[in-house]
Protein backbone atom coordinates (compact mmCIF):
# COMPACT_ATOMS: atom_id res chain seq x y z
CA UNK A 1 0.00 0.00 0.00
CA UNK A 2 2.75 2.52 1.06
CA UNK A 3 4.42 2.42 -2.11
CA UNK A 4 0.62 3.97 -3.85
CA UNK A 5 1.46 7.14 -1.83
CA UNK A 6 5.10 8.51 -2.95
CA UNK A 7 6.53 11.06 -1.15
CA UNK A 8 7.01 13.84 -3.67
CA UNK A 9 7.20 17.14 -1.37
CA UNK A 10 4.60 19.42 -1.73
CA UNK A 11 3.72 22.64 0.57
CA UNK A 12 0.39 22.23 1.56
CA UNK A 13 -0.11 25.40 2.93
CA UNK A 14 0.49 26.92 0.20
CA UNK A 15 -2.17 25.12 -1.77
CA UNK A 16 -4.55 25.63 1.12
CA UNK A 17 -3.85 29.48 1.17
CA UNK A 18 -4.86 29.15 -2.38
CA UNK A 19 -8.41 27.37 -1.84
CA UNK A 20 -8.96 29.99 1.10
CA UNK A 21 -8.69 33.02 -1.23
CA UNK A 22 -10.59 31.44 -3.83
CA UNK A 23 -13.89 31.27 -1.13
CA UNK A 24 -16.64 34.43 -0.72
CA UNK A 25 -16.56 35.19 2.74
CA UNK A 26 -20.83 35.92 2.26
CA UNK A 27 -20.91 32.32 1.26
CA UNK A 28 -18.78 29.95 3.27
CA UNK A 29 -18.73 26.06 2.18
CA UNK A 30 -19.52 23.18 4.59
CA UNK A 31 -17.06 21.28 5.72
CA UNK A 32 -16.77 17.91 6.81
CA UNK A 33 -13.61 17.90 9.40
CA UNK A 34 -12.31 14.54 10.40
CA UNK A 35 -11.34 15.09 14.00
CA UNK A 36 -9.06 12.72 16.10
CA UNK A 37 -9.24 15.24 19.82
CA UNK A 38 -9.73 18.12 21.39
CA UNK A 39 -6.12 19.39 21.24
CA UNK A 40 -5.13 19.02 17.30
CA UNK A 41 -8.75 20.43 16.34
CA UNK A 42 -8.38 23.52 18.50
CA UNK A 43 -6.11 25.27 15.72
CA UNK A 44 -8.00 23.63 13.03
CA UNK A 45 -11.12 25.11 13.95
CA UNK A 46 -9.92 28.47 14.89
CA UNK A 47 -8.40 28.49 11.61
CA UNK A 48 -10.87 27.63 9.23
CA UNK A 49 -13.98 28.54 11.08
CA UNK A 50 -13.44 31.30 9.55
CA UNK A 51 -13.88 30.56 6.01
CA UNK A 52 -16.14 27.27 6.43
CA UNK A 53 -18.90 25.86 8.04
CA UNK A 54 -17.96 23.22 9.32
CA UNK A 55 -19.08 19.85 10.81
CA UNK A 56 -16.65 17.73 13.22
CA UNK A 57 -16.95 13.83 12.49
CA UNK A 58 -15.10 12.37 15.35
CA UNK A 59 -14.63 8.67 13.70
CA UNK A 60 -11.43 7.04 15.07
CA UNK A 61 -11.61 3.37 15.99
CA UNK A 62 -8.15 3.33 16.33
CA UNK A 63 -8.38 4.51 19.63
CA UNK A 64 -7.42 2.12 22.43
CA UNK A 65 -9.31 1.59 25.59
CA UNK A 66 -12.73 2.59 25.10
CA UNK A 67 -12.41 4.66 27.98
CA UNK A 68 -9.59 6.87 26.79
CA UNK A 69 -11.96 7.10 23.40
CA UNK A 70 -15.05 8.15 25.34
CA UNK A 71 -12.29 10.59 26.97
CA UNK A 72 -11.18 12.40 23.59
CA UNK A 73 -14.66 12.68 22.90
CA UNK A 74 -15.84 14.25 25.87
CA UNK A 75 -12.76 16.80 25.36
CA UNK A 76 -13.78 17.80 21.94
CA UNK A 77 -17.06 18.32 23.14
CA UNK A 78 -15.61 20.45 25.95
CA UNK A 79 -13.57 22.76 23.14
CA UNK A 80 -16.71 23.20 21.08
CA UNK A 81 -18.85 24.20 24.47
CA UNK A 82 -15.87 27.16 25.29
CA UNK A 83 -15.78 28.56 22.16
CA UNK A 84 -16.93 30.44 19.53
CA UNK A 85 -16.47 30.87 15.87
CA UNK A 86 -16.85 32.98 12.79
CA UNK A 87 -19.07 30.61 10.86
CA UNK A 88 -20.98 27.53 12.36
CA UNK A 89 -19.74 24.54 13.97
CA UNK A 90 -21.95 21.44 14.48
CA UNK A 91 -21.17 17.63 15.49
CA UNK A 92 -21.28 14.36 13.91
CA UNK A 93 -20.82 11.61 16.48
CA UNK A 94 -19.97 8.21 15.23
CA UNK A 95 -20.23 4.64 17.68
CA UNK A 96 -16.93 3.57 18.95
CA UNK A 97 -16.07 0.06 16.56
CA UNK A 98 -12.55 -0.62 17.47
CA UNK A 99 -13.26 -4.29 15.60
CA UNK A 100 -13.31 -2.36 12.60
CA UNK A 101 -9.44 -0.98 13.21
CA UNK A 102 -8.32 -4.84 14.29
CA UNK A 103 -9.52 -6.29 11.12
CA UNK A 104 -7.81 -4.07 9.18
CA UNK A 105 -4.42 -3.42 10.75
CA UNK A 106 -4.06 -6.64 13.53
CA UNK A 107 -1.98 -7.95 10.92
CA UNK A 108 0.33 -5.34 11.19
CA UNK A 109 1.15 -5.47 14.95
CA UNK A 110 4.58 -5.59 14.44
CA UNK A 111 4.91 -2.55 11.96
CA UNK A 112 6.57 0.12 13.70
CA UNK A 113 4.99 3.78 14.37
CA UNK A 114 4.71 5.45 10.81
CA UNK A 115 4.26 2.52 9.09
CA UNK A 116 2.08 0.72 7.02
CA UNK A 117 0.07 0.19 9.81
CA UNK A 118 -0.65 3.67 9.93
CA UNK A 119 -1.27 3.97 6.41
CA UNK A 120 -4.09 1.64 7.11
CA UNK A 121 -5.19 3.81 9.76
CA UNK A 122 -5.13 6.86 8.07
CA UNK A 123 -7.08 5.29 4.87
CA UNK A 124 -9.66 3.77 7.04
CA UNK A 125 -10.42 7.09 9.06
CA UNK A 126 -9.89 9.55 5.55
CA UNK A 127 -12.29 7.03 3.69
CA UNK A 128 -14.96 6.91 6.26
CA UNK A 129 -14.75 10.88 6.04
CA UNK A 130 -14.68 10.97 2.37
CA UNK A 131 -17.43 8.58 1.78
CA UNK A 132 -19.74 10.52 4.95
CA UNK A 133 -18.70 13.64 2.79
CA UNK A 134 -19.80 12.96 -0.29
CA UNK A 135 -23.51 11.60 0.96
CA UNK A 136 -24.14 14.60 3.05
CA UNK A 137 -23.36 16.56 -0.06
CA UNK A 138 -20.57 18.61 1.65
CA UNK A 139 -18.68 20.91 -0.44
CA UNK A 140 -14.80 19.60 1.33
CA UNK A 141 -13.52 17.04 3.41
CA UNK A 142 -10.30 17.39 5.14
CA UNK A 143 -9.35 16.00 9.13
CA UNK A 144 -6.87 17.67 11.29
CA UNK A 145 -3.78 14.85 11.58
CA UNK A 146 -1.38 17.06 9.64
CA UNK A 147 -1.12 19.60 12.83
CA UNK A 148 0.72 16.42 14.36
CA UNK A 149 4.43 17.06 14.17
CA UNK A 150 4.62 12.89 14.23
CA UNK A 151 2.20 11.88 11.33
CA UNK A 152 3.43 11.91 7.54
CA UNK A 153 1.25 15.02 6.32
CA UNK A 154 2.15 14.25 2.23
CA UNK A 155 1.28 10.88 2.87
CA UNK A 156 -1.85 11.96 4.45
CA UNK A 157 -2.90 14.29 1.78
CA UNK A 158 -2.20 12.23 -0.45
CA UNK A 159 -4.34 9.90 0.59
CA UNK A 160 -6.85 12.35 0.64
CA UNK A 161 -6.64 13.05 -2.61
CA UNK A 162 -7.32 9.67 -3.67
CA UNK A 163 -10.35 8.87 -1.92
CA UNK A 164 -11.29 12.79 -3.40
CA UNK A 165 -11.09 11.12 -6.48
CA UNK A 166 -13.42 7.51 -5.76
CA UNK A 167 -15.28 9.40 -3.92
CA UNK A 168 -16.29 12.26 -6.20
CA UNK A 169 -15.62 14.97 -3.15
CA UNK A 170 -12.89 17.90 -3.26
CA UNK A 171 -10.04 17.15 -0.44
CA UNK A 172 -9.21 20.55 1.52
CA UNK A 173 -5.58 19.62 1.69
CA UNK A 174 -3.56 21.24 4.46
CA UNK A 175 -0.34 20.87 6.48
CA UNK A 176 -1.67 22.16 10.01
CA UNK A 177 1.11 22.25 11.75
CA UNK A 178 3.10 24.97 9.10
CA UNK A 179 3.25 28.61 11.12
CA UNK A 180 3.25 27.25 14.43
CA UNK A 181 -0.04 25.14 14.04
CA UNK A 182 0.79 22.81 16.47
CA UNK A 183 2.27 24.58 19.05
CA UNK A 184 -0.99 27.44 19.04
CA UNK A 185 -2.80 24.22 19.25
CA UNK A 186 -0.52 23.45 22.55
CA UNK A 187 -1.37 27.11 23.73
CA UNK A 188 -5.33 26.39 22.84
CA UNK A 189 -5.28 23.27 25.16
CA UNK A 190 -3.94 25.03 27.97
CA UNK A 191 -6.58 28.28 27.65
CA UNK A 192 -8.92 25.70 27.56
CA UNK A 193 -7.64 23.27 29.97
CA UNK A 194 -7.78 20.31 27.36
CA UNK A 195 -6.52 16.73 28.22
CA UNK A 196 -3.38 16.03 26.24
CA UNK A 197 -3.27 12.13 25.70
CA UNK A 198 0.81 11.03 25.10
CA UNK A 199 -0.14 7.92 22.92
CA UNK A 200 -1.27 8.30 19.10
CA UNK A 201 -4.26 6.69 19.93
CA UNK A 202 -3.96 2.33 19.04
CA UNK A 203 -3.04 -0.07 21.68
CA UNK A 204 0.17 -0.76 19.45
CA UNK A 205 0.81 2.62 19.85
CA UNK A 206 0.58 2.38 23.57
CA UNK A 207 3.39 -0.05 23.49
CA UNK A 208 5.57 2.25 21.49
CA UNK A 209 4.45 6.15 22.57
CA UNK A 210 5.42 5.50 26.34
Amino acid sequence: MENIYKQNRINYQLKLDEIIRGLDPDAPPSLLMHCCCGPCSSYCLEYLAQYFSISVLFYNPNIFPEDEYLLRKSELMKLLCKTGYRNPVTVIDCDYLPETYEARCSSLADEPEGGKRCTECFIQRLEFTARAASLMHFDWFCSTLTVSPHKNSQLINQIGYRLSEVHNIPWLPSDFKKRNGYLRSIELSKEYGLYRQDYCGCRYSVRTDR
